[in-house]
């Protein structure tokens, strides 16, 4: 009779099984709901007090652990020493009680790596077995076997404590089956999850691919960091470049936390990201150091795991993405990990192809300008030049209409030293990214920073600028310019700003200035304002923060003026080549 009431409560269970195996294999699979019910459905069928289902990853953490009972309380460690302690389905007091978890044991590490079944009637004859707090419930037999997908071990299903007498080997066959099923809801629980990554990839590679063709498209590497969001969970996105050897700027940033991160500078010796870029390949750690990020952040959430991947565009690293988690945020998983290396992959690629339609593009319209350029030059102001020579001609032999001829002879003059710097722009604006002239890479950088500020900056050009401010001090003029307006964003609380880039007969300067809260209300970003200090330093300059007399501050950067090209300048000849440049010849008689 014993027999016959454990094999109608068998057949009880295992209907209840079967009824629990549709969630399993269905179209969009509730899989802790369902392993949920395979531990509960474990510990009734064998009279266990006390379940567990713990499912690691590919790297050997844990992924899943549900648990039912009063307390299993086995201690986990597995793959990285994780330490799990199976305090399962209690209430909020009792697990208090329980909240020490036991010294992390071998004991579930023998099943995993084993792939075999592990069946004890006492727990304390087995020398794999750790010790519990005396507070722990007490334990008894002990029943471990192994979660088999696709011939691979990917967890464990563990049970204690038989209410009445030990396990059995009939015990342990039962609970294999179930084990089976659980490993059934756990592949298709990651096939689903699969599935789903690679619709939310190709989803953003679509958005991609789409904003890189729009003809009014925004910067591509903002458009790429926007697109990771969509990808992976995560609190924010940076794509890091180099801005000198010492130091990486983030030119892109998006997520929750970026604005305090947008345009910052981070010390290449203690980023993840210097790491990727050097080695070409995925790098996890820490976005930068806790003293760069108080000094960027500030009181914000601290940052927590981040993963760094080089992006290669054009057959050379760009620079590295950077996807972050906050502190309270969990570690990516495999998964995500493949999904971010994928995308980063494809967005690469779509880059190249986007700068190679760009250059394309952009030579085309250079061939059109030099066709326009050589036709002005050899037909209109050929004619023109003749025409002025023949008024010139004319007027000599009509003396009373001289006065007359001679103006118009002036006004044919302008017209060419017009067209002829029409020409000159025409051939001269066909840089491209760095290439451009200065005047031009600073109201690119204005116009990328005034959304963040309560109106457009005004900008004003003295001097030879575009002659004079070239290579790595265009650069860092362009680094300044973005640094002191991100401060005036994040910091000042400012109405109106305004940059004045001066090139003089000695120096360099780049004034910016703002009508805000002034330097002891809003000091502005400590490790950015060092950073423009040490990039005036390289040059032989300085840099200085200064509060004007009633609102606002100055932030003025200067450096000596670079030597002309082939040797030092005198000052008469930098004179003679201003007056050349700001003023090209093009008189009739030239």
């Amino acid at each position: 009779m014993t027999r016959a009431t454990r094999l109608l409560a068998t057949r009880r269970q295992l209907r209840g099984l079967h009824d629990s195996t549709p969630d399993a294999s269905g179209p969009e699979p509730d899989a802790d709901r369902t392993l949920n019910r395979i531990v509960r459905a474990a510990a009734d069928l064998i009279e266990a007090r006390d379940g567990a289902l713990i499912v690691i990853d590919a790297a050997g953490a844990v992924e899943r652990f549900v648990h039912v009972g009063v307390g299993v309380g086995v201690g986990v460690g597995v793959g990285v020493g994780v330490g799990v302690g199976v305090g399962v389905g209690v209430d909020k007091g009792s697990a208090q009680t329980i909240a020490d978890l036991p010294e992390p044991g071998s004991l579930v590490n023998a099943v995993l790596d084993s792939g075999r079944t592990i069946r004890l009637n006492k727990l304390s004859d087995d020398p794999r077995s750790p010790g519990f707090p005396a507070h722990h419930p007490p334990r008894d037999g002990f029943l471990g076997v192994p979660i088999r997908s696709q011939g691979e071990v990917c967890g464990v299903l563990v049970l204690t404590n038989r209410r009445t007498g030990v396990f059995t080997l009939e015990d342990e066959e039962l609970i294999g089956s179930l084990a089976a099923t659980a490993a059934l809801t756990i592949r298709n629980a990651r096939e689903h999850e699969e599935a789903r990554r690679q619709r939310r990839l190709s989803r953003a590679l679509s958005d991609l691919r789409a904003a890189l063709l729009t003809p009014e498209r925004e910067d591509i590497l903002d458009v790429i960091a926007e697109c990771v969001t969509h990808v992976v969970s995560c609190d924010l996105v940076t794509i890091v470049v180099h801005a000198d050897a010492d130091h990486l700027r983030i030119d892109a940033a998006h997520g929750s936390l970026s604005a305090a991160f947008e345009h910052g500078v981070l010390p290449a010796q203690t980023s993840i990201a210097a790491v990727a870029i050097a080695s070409g390949s995925m790098s996890s750690g820490r976005l930068t150091d806790e003293a760069t990020h108080t000094s960027l952040a500030g009181n914000q959430d601290a940052a927590g795991p981040t993963v760094a991947v080089p992006l290669v565009a054009a057959g050379h690293a760009i620079g590295a993405l950077c996807v972050t988690r906050g502190a309270s945020g969990g570690s990516f998983s495999p998964s995500e990990i493949d999904a971010i290396s994928d995308f980063v992959v494809q967005a690469g690629v779509a880059t190249s192809l986007a700068w190679a339609r760009e250059d394309r593009q952009q030579l085309d319209i250079i061939e059109e300008r030099n066709r326009i350029a050589r036709d002005l030059h050899d037909n209109v102001i050929q004619r023109l030049f003749a025409t002025g020579m023949s008024l010139q001609a004319f007027a000599a032999t009509q003396p009373g209409h001289a006065e007359e001829l001679e103006q118009h002879v002036t006004e044919i003059d302008a017209a060419i030293t017009d067209i002829r710097s029409g020409i000159f722009s025409l051939r001269t604006r066909h840089g491209k990214r760095k290439d451009r002239p200065v005047r031009k890479r600073v109201l690119d950088v204005i116009t990328e920073l005034t959304p963040a500020l309560p109106s457009a900056p005004t900008i004003t050009f003295v001097g030879p600028v575009d002659p004079v401010v070239t290579g790595k001090l265009a650069d860092d003029v362009i680094a300044v310019v973005r640094e002191a307006l991100a401060n005036v964003a994040h910091h000042a609380r400012a109405r109106n700003s305004a940059v004045i880039l001066t090139v003089s007969e000695n120096e360099v300067v780049v004034a910016v200035q703002d009508d805000g809260n002034g330097v002891a209300a809003s000091p502005g970003d400590p490790g950015g304002t060092e950073n423009l200090a040490e990039r005036a330093a390289l040059h032989g300059g300085t840099f200085t923060l200064d509060q004007q007399t009633e609102r606002g501050t100055v932030a003025r950067w200067r450096v000596p003026r670079p030597p002309a090209p082939g040797g030092p300048a005198t000052t008469e000849a930098r004179r003679r080549e201003d007056r050349a440049r700001n003023d090209p010849p093009g008189t009739a008689s030239a």
